[in-house]
């Protein structure tokens, strides 16, 4: 380990560690999709179904906890982690730094990847089994989409597929299983709906990655940004902001439903975070307003997006 924290005793560390890995604000990511989906469930059926909105954000939860955990130990046995210098070190990047911290140790990250899997896996199958059976197999393709993000043999983001990864997780797949959950039926819409927010969440990691460039090259984690350069990554950065846009259109078109262009008045941010980007790549303190605008480009359009279906739908 790089850094160490073993002077913490061993439960206090461990608990630390795993909080520091569960990263709950982050949380935000998943949270979005899942509230836009109840929202729009609430609209077509009158209710919401409380204790199985609760059971499946559960378990999407565990889910990311065991995805960061794998991400954590794949990522420092890569040398991705350690090859960040202490400069490029920011809130939005560079992993969870449990490891290199010394908060946890890689069995320990193991550990707690397989247990939160397992028991992601067991919420999933009960929510299958006692309130919707079709949802099984969207529960297992998010959780395989989870682990092999960085696991071997797929490594999806270490060859270029892990922005595309996120986009589909974080935005069809999750709203439409939570609507199927709620609202007990398959809807079309629910797709459209995780679109613009695929595009945008993927937009996010996107810009997350320029901070960690470097070490990424360095450690040969081939994602897209590695692959383009920063210069190149940043025409990549402004498509995902018009085709998250263009997406809002379109589920305006196919919903007949105006309001969800509430969703673009976030347009204001995401203009800010393309000229921050632009002036401020090879600057990491200063391009940090960027991941932040990014950021509150997702919150401000999902919130847009509930508006849109809870008043309007």
């Amino acid at each position: 380990m790089e850094r160490t924290a073993m002077w913490i005793p061993g439960w206090k560390r461990i608990w630390k560690g795993f909080w520091q890995l569960a990263d709950p604000k982050v949380w935000l990511a998943s949270t979005v999709p899942m509230l836009v989906a109840a929202v729009m469930a609430w609209r077509d059926t009158g209710r919401i179904p409380v204790f199985w909105l609760l059971a499946a954000m559960a378990g999407v939860y565990l889910i990311e906890i065991g995805k960061n955990a794998v991400n954590e130990f794949v990522d420092y046995e890569s040398g991705v982690d350690r090859f960040v210098e202490p400069d490029k070190r920011t809130p939005f990047s560079g992993g969870k730094k449990t490891i290199v911290d010394g908060l946890l140790t890689v069995r320990e990250t193991r550990w707690i990847a397989a247990a939160t899997l397992a028991a992601a896996f067991v919420v999933g199958t009960a929510i299958a089994v006692w309130r919707e059976p079709d949802i099984f197999w969207i529960g297992v393709l998010g959780l395989l989409l989870a682990v092999f993000y960085t696991l071997p043999p797929l490594k999806l983001s270490y060859r270029g597929w892990g922005e595309v990864t996120v986009g589909l997780t974080f935005g069809p797949l999750l709203l439409t299983g939570m609507y199927w959950v709620l609202a007990g039926t398959f809807a079309w819409k629910a797709i459209a709906a995780g679109v613009p927010l695929a595009f945008l969440i993927a937009n996010v990691l996107w810009i997350n990655q320029y901070p960690d460039y470097e070490a990424d090259l360095k450690g040969n984690k081939r994602n897209g940004l590695v692959r383009l350069g920063k210069e190149k990554g940043l025409i990549v950065y402004r498509l995902l902001f018009v085709a998250a846009y263009a997406g809002l259109a379109a589920l305006t078109l196919i919903d007949r439903n105006p309001f969800w262009l509430l969703g673009c008045l976030s347009i204001p941010w995401a203009v800010k975070a393309v000229r921050v980007a632009a002036a401020f790549k090879d600057d990491i303190p200063r391009l940090m307003k960027a991941n932040a605008c990014t950021l509150t480009v997702y919150q401000v359009t999902g919130l847009g997006m509930m508006l849109a279906a809870g008043l309007f739908g």
